[in-house]
């Protein structure tokens, strides 16, 4: 076994894993994962910089994981940035700071590195025999890749809770105008990644990340967030419908109150569960596999 550690820094939420991982066998044993949001991305999609803030939020996070990576002694690090620091005029200063602290470079990754690491990470314990759709939905953009056992097709698209609650929600709950305008953002990034990924021909949907463990989470009933319930779980088409339009339809105090929900992810959770219903309506998905393994054990991996 190898001890590694990962971590992946997007336009919401920056994560760390440390585990134990076999390279020959890709088997990985997690010892620490956790979650911080830092809301990198504030701004970016009108500024096009980095705000000050959300520099220093995510630097303050960087040295409470340095801290955790030096008490469990792994040898290796991998950092990857996603989709924010991509678009930033000011990531070179992101990239200092992150240097400074964790004694590595952030490796700015593109949108068809990020599906493959997603990929590799939410697939590498299924072992089935069909194709999958994995969709990893994130804060600034969104990826979708097709494959068995290995990729076969990818495409990032710049749709994520984030960018797309900036962009048009400024009601409490959102109108039904600043709905659809979520909604043709969303089919419009649909018909792009279509162009490249067949979307509608694989046999699994897996759905990734924060937004759509949020979602599965509400859908089960918990009464806190429980990431073994979650994990692996299977989230009917109605059942992702029911908590959208409860989601939209809700305030901001009454989605904070829901007991799984992350104080970081109130303002923008409708517009990612949003996100998750209409791909599987493009599809045709009667339901979605929830994974808690993403990009984040596919960096693991990749270290190892």
């Amino acid at each position: 076994m190898t001890r590694v550690a990962g971590i992946d820094c997007g336009t919401n939420s920056i994560r760390l894993l440390v585990a134990d991982v076999d390279p020959e066998t890709g088997e990985l044993i997690e010892l620490d994962r956790r979650m911080t949001i830092v809301r990198l991305g504030q701004g970016v999609d009108k500024t096009g910089r980095l705000a000050p803030e959300a520099l220093e939020r995510t630097f303050a996070a960087c040295r409470e994981y340095a801290a955790v990576i030096r008490e469990l002694g792994a040898g290796r690090l991998r950092f990857v940035a996603t989709s924010a620091s991509r678009d930033a005029e000011n990531r070179d200063e992101f990239v200092r700071g992150v240097l400074d602290i964790l004694g590595v470079e952030p490796e700015v990754i593109s949108g068809d590195e990020e599906a493959e690491f997603s990929f590799t990470g939410a697939t590498a314990e299924l072992h089935g025999t069909e194709t999958y759709l994995v969709v990893d939905i994130g804060g600034g953009s969104t990826e979708f890749v097709v494959g068995n056992k290995h990729v076969e097709a990818a495409r990032s698209v710049d749709i994520g809770c984030v960018r797309l609650t900036e962009r048009h929600v400024r009601t409490d709950p959102p109108s039904a105008e600043e709905i659809a305008a979520i909604r043709a953002d969303v089919r419009a990034a649909l018909d792009l990644a279509a162009e490249t990924v067949p979307i509608t021909e694989a046999d699994t949907l897996v759905g990734l990340a924060g937004s759509v463990t949020t979602v599965a989470a509400i859908a089960l009933g918990l009464r806190e967030y429980d990431s073994e319930r979650i994990h692996r779980s299977r989230i009917s088409y109605e059942q992702v419908a029911d908590v959208v339009g409860r989601l939209l339809t809700s305030t901001h105090e009454e989605r904070a109150a829901i007991p799984v929900m992350h104080p970081g992810r109130v303002d923008v959770i409708a517009a990612g569960a949003l996100v998750l219903l209409e791909i599987m309506e493009r599809i045709g998905a009667r339901e979605v596999v929830v994974s808690e393994h993403d990009i984040l054990d596919g960096i693991a991996l990749s270290v190892a």
